[in-house]
C-alpha cells in the first residue's frame, strides 16, 4: 500500500511538472513582454507588416524574458519563502529542485538569445541581452538594499518595445524612445500599487519597496500620482511627431485623464481595496493605449 501511494504521488508530481516550470516563467510578465514587443514591431514597421518576422521576434524575446523570470525565481527563492503571496511558488515550496530551475532558466535565455540573433538583427539581440543582464544583475540584487530598485528595474522593464522596433527597422528613432518613455512611466503606478497592497509581505522578506517604510502611504501615492500625471503628456508625443494622428491624440488624452482619476481616487483613502482597483486600471490602460496607437497608424 505504501509503495502504491508513493507511486501515485510521483505520478501526480510528474504530471504537474510542466505547470511548475511554466510558473517559473511568470506568464503575466511574459504577456506584458509579448504585448509591448508586438507594439514596438508594428509601430516600427515600414509598409505592410512582416508577420513571420514579428512572430520570430516575439518568440525569441519571450524566451529571454521567461528565462530571466525563472532565474529571478532561483535567486529570490529564500525571500519568496518569507512572503505569503510567493511562498507557494515552485522553489520555496520545494516542488522543484533549485538546480533544475537554474538550468531551465539558463537554457531559455541562451536559446532565446540565439534565436533572436538568427531571426532578427544584432541591435534587437543586444537589447534582449541588455534587458536580462540589467534585470538580474542590477534590479534583483538592489531590491534588498534600496527603494531605488524599482526605478532601476523600470529601465530594463521598458526595453521590449525597443526590441520589436529594432527588429522591424534595424535602428531606433526618436519615436521608439517615446514608446520606451511611455512604458517606463507606466510601470510606477502599476508596481507601486502592488507594493502598497503587499507592503507587509515585502517588509517581512526584507524587500526595500517604497511602501515598506511609508505607513501612511504619502510617498507611495505621491510617486503614483506624479508618474501617472507625467504619463499623460508623454503618451501624446507619438501624435506630435506624426507616428499617430488626431484619433490617437484625443483617445490617449482621455485614457490618461481616466488613469489619473483612478490614481486620485486610490490616493484619497489609500486602502488596499482601491489600490487593487488601481492595479487593474493600469493593466487595462496599457493595452488600450498601445492598441489605439497601432490602430491609428494603420488606418490613417
Amino acid at each position: 500500500m505504501k509503495r502504491e501511494m508513493e507511486t501515485a504521488a510521483t505520478a501526480i508530481s510528474e504530471s504537474t511538472r510542466p505547470a511548475l516550470y511554466l510558473a517559473l516563467t511568470k506568464p503575466d510578465v511574459s504577456f506584458l513582454v509579448v504585448m509591448t514587443t508586438v507594439a514596438g514591431f508594428a509601430l516600427g514597421a515600414r509598409g505592410p507588416l512582416d508577420w513571420l518576422r514579428m512572430a520570430h521576434t516575439v518568440f525569441g524575446t519571450t524566451l529571454i524574458a521567461a528565462g530571466t523570470s525563472a532565474l529571478n525565481h532561483y535567486f529570490e527563492r529564500d525571500s519568496d519563502a518569507l512572503m505569503r503571496r510567493t511562498a507557494s511558488r515552485p522553489l520555496p515550496s520545494g516542488q522543484l529542485n533549485p538546480r533544475e530551475a537554474f538550468w531551465f532558466a539558463v537554457t531559455l535565455i541562451v536559446f532565446g538569445t540565439a534565436y533572436l540573433a538568427l531571426a532578427t538583427n544584432p541591435l534587437a539581440t543586444m537589447l534582449g541581452i541588455a534587458t536580462s543582464v540589467l534585470y538580474l544583475c542590477a534590479y534583483t540584487p538592489l531590491k534588498r538594499r534600496t527603494t531605488l530598485a524599482t526605478f532601476v528595474g523600470a529601465f530594463p522593464g521598458a526595453v521590449p518595445p525597443l526590441i520589436g522596433w529594432a527588429a522591424a527597422r534595424g535602428s531606433l528613432s526618436i519615436e521608439a524612445w517615446f514608446l520606451y518613455a511611455l512604458l517606463f512611466l507606466w510601470q510606477f503606478p502599476h508596481f507601486d500599487a502592488i507594493a502598497w497592497v503587499y507592503r507587509e509581505d515585502y517588509k517581512r522578506a526584507g524587500i526595500q519597496m517604497i511602501s515598506v517604510d511609508d505607513p501612511k502611504g504619502k510617498r507611495t501615492f505621491r510617486e503614483i500620482l506624479m508618474t501617472a500625471a507625467l504619463l499623460v503628456p508623454v503618451s501624446l508625443l507619438p501624435a506630435v511627431t506624426g507616428l499617430a494622428g488626431a484619433h490617437y491624440f484625443f483617445g490617449a488624452l482621455v485614457l490618461g485623464i481616466m488613469l489619473v482619476e483612478v490614481c486620485l481616487w486610490a490616493a484619497a483613502s489609500k486602502s488596499n481595496f482601491r489600490a487593487k482597483w488601481l492595479m487593474h486600471a493600469t493593466v487595462l490602460h496599457l493595452p488600450l493605449l498601445l492598441g489605439l496607437l497601432i490602430y491609428d497608424k494603420f488606418t490613417r
